[in-house]
C-alpha cells in the first residue's frame, strides 16, 4: 500500500537543492537566507541564564507572557496598535509554523487564497494542505521606469471571487526586496471593505528596511488589523534562524482559531529561548539598529557586484538583492544558477523558483537573488569569483 501524497508536486526545496550543490562544489553560498555570523553574546548568555533558572519545561501554550508583553510594547511603539498579550499574541515555531497555522485556521476545502508571485515557497503548500486553491497573481517585474517589483492591484481585484477567503502579502518582500507603501495599504483597505476576506501579512523582515524608510505594518490601519494575521520572526531580527521562534498577532476571535491549530501542531516552543528573547528584545536598540547594520552589507555587496557583469537592482528591504545577468547569459534562471555554482563557485537562487510555473517565460526575467547576510570576508570571496564571470 502506498501513501497518496497530499503534495505530489513537492520535492526538495530550491534552498535545499542549491545549498547541497554549494557544498558539493565548495561554492560560496549566497543563496539560502541565513547569516554566517553568530548572534550577540549577550543573547546567548540570556539563554544560558534561563536554562540555569529552570525554564526548561513546557511553557504556556500561547508562549511565555513576558515575551508576549514585549511584542505588544514594540508594536504599540512602532505601529500605534494595541494587541492583548493574553488573547491576541501567540508565540510560534518560527514564522513558517505561524503561516501554516493561520492558513489552516481560516481556509477550508474549496476556498481560494490569493498569493502574489514571486512568493515565498511555504505559502502554496500550506494552502493545498488546508484544502484550498492558490490563485497566483503576478507582480509587475522590474522595468526602466520602476526597477523594483510592485503589486498590480488591478489584477488582484480581478482575481477576487466569491470563493476568495484569504489574501497573503509579504513585505518587505522575499525574494524581491520590495517594501509596502501607503498606496498598497489603501488598496488592501478597499479589498476588505468590498469583500469578506481575511489577510495574512508576512512581515518577518520588518526591521530590515533601508534608506531611512520605515516599515508600515498592516496593523497600522484599524480596518486591516481587524482582518489580519500579522506574522513576524525573531530569527531574522536576532540572527538566530535556527532557533525557530516567531509570532502571530491577530484579533481575539481569529487568534482563538489559530491556537486550536497551534496547540496540536507544536503545542508550544522552547522555553529558554522565549525568556531570553523577552529580556533581550525589551531593549529596542536590538532591532532599531538593524537597518544600519544590514544597509552596510547591502551596499558592500552592491558596490562589489558593480565591478562584475551583473546589473544590480535596488534592494529597499530584506537581506537580499536581485541582479540581472542578461549581459552574461540567455539561460533560464534555474540553469544559470546551476551553471554559476558549478563553473564559478558562487551559489544564488533563481527568482523563478518563487513562481508556481518555474519554467514559464513569464517566470523568468534573467534575475537571481543574492543574500548579503554574510561576513565581509565571505562577500569579498564571492565578489572576487563573480568578477571573473
Amino acid at each position: 500500500m502506498q501513501i497518496q501524497s497530499k503534495l505530489p508536486e513537492v520535492g526538495a526545496t530550491i534552498f535545499t537543492t542549491m545549498s547541497k550543490m554549494a557544498l558539493e562544489y565548495q561554492a560560496i553560498n549566497l543563496g539560502q537566507g541565513f547569516p554566517d555570523f553568530n548572534t550577540e553574546p549577550a543573547l546567548l548568555r540570556l539563554v544560558s541564564e534561563a536554562m540555569d533558572k529552570g525554564f526548561n519545561q513546557y511553557p504556556a501554550m500561547a508562549g511565555v507572557m513576558p515575551l508576549r508583553e514585549v511584542i505588544n510594547h514594540k508594536i504599540a511603539a512602532l505601529y500605534q496598535h494595541q494587541y492583548d498579550p493574553d488573547t491576541e499574541i501567540t508565540i510560534t515555531s518560527g514564522a513558517t509554523q505561524a503561516i501554516m497555522a493561520s492558513v489552516l485556521a481560516c481556509v477550508g476545502t474549496g476556498d481560494e487564497v490569493i498569493v502574489l508571485e514571486p512568493c515565498y515557497d511555504c505559502y502554496i503548500p500550506a494552502i493545498k494542505l488546508a484544502g484550498g486553491t492558490a490563485i497566483s497573481v503576478p507582480m509587475r517585474a522590474p522595468g526602466q521606469t520602476n526597477p523594483v517589483y510592485s503589486v498590480d492591484w488591478t489584477l488582484v481585484h480581478a482575481a477576487i471571487t466569491k470563493k476568495t477567503k484569504l489574501v497573503i502579502v509579504n513585505f518587505p518582500h522575499n525574494p524581491t526586496g520590495a517594501v509596502i507603501t501607503p498606496g498598497d495599504l489603501d488598496e488592501l483597505e478597499r479589498l476588505v471593505q468590498q469583500h469578506h476576506i481575511f489577510l495574512l501579512s508576512d512581515e518577518v523582515y520588518e526591521h530590515i528596511i533601508f534608506d531611512g524608510v520605515q516599515h508600515i505594518s498592516l496593523c497600522t490601519r484599524p480596518a486591516l488589523a481587524a482582518r489580519s494575521f500579522v506574522i513576524s520572526s525573531f530569527g531574522k531580527t536576532t540572527h538566530t534562524t535556527g532557533w525557530k521562534i516567531g509570532y502571530c498577532c491577530a484579533p481575539k476571535h481569529m487568534t482563538a482559531e489559530l491556537r486550536k491549530v497551534h496547540q496540536f501542531m507544536v503545542f508550544t516552543v522552547p522555553s529558554p529561548f522565549q525568556h531570553a528573547l523577552a529580556a533581550y528584545t525589551a531593549d529596542a536598540s536590538t532591532y532599531l539598529s538593524l537597518p544600519g547594520f544590514y544597509q552596510t552589507k547591502r551596499d558592500y555587496l552592491s558596490n562589489g557586484l558593480r565591478q562584475t557583469r551583473f546589473k544590480v537592482l535596488p534592494s529597499p528591504g530584506t537581506f537580499f538583492l536581485l541582479a540581472d545577468y542578461s549581459d552574461i547569459s540567455d539561460q533560464s534562471e534555474a540553469d544559470f544558477a546551476v551553471w554559476l555554482t558549478q563553473t564559478h563557485g558562487v551559489t544564488v537562487i533563481p527568482v523563478s523558483a518563487f513562481y508556481q510555473s518555474t519554467d514559464a517565460p513569464a517566470s523568468n526575467h534573467q534575475l537571481v537573488r543574492f543574500c548579503f547576510a554574510k561576513q565581509e570576508a565571505t562577500l569579498d570571496l564571492a565578489i572576487e569569483r563573480l568578477a571573473k564571470v
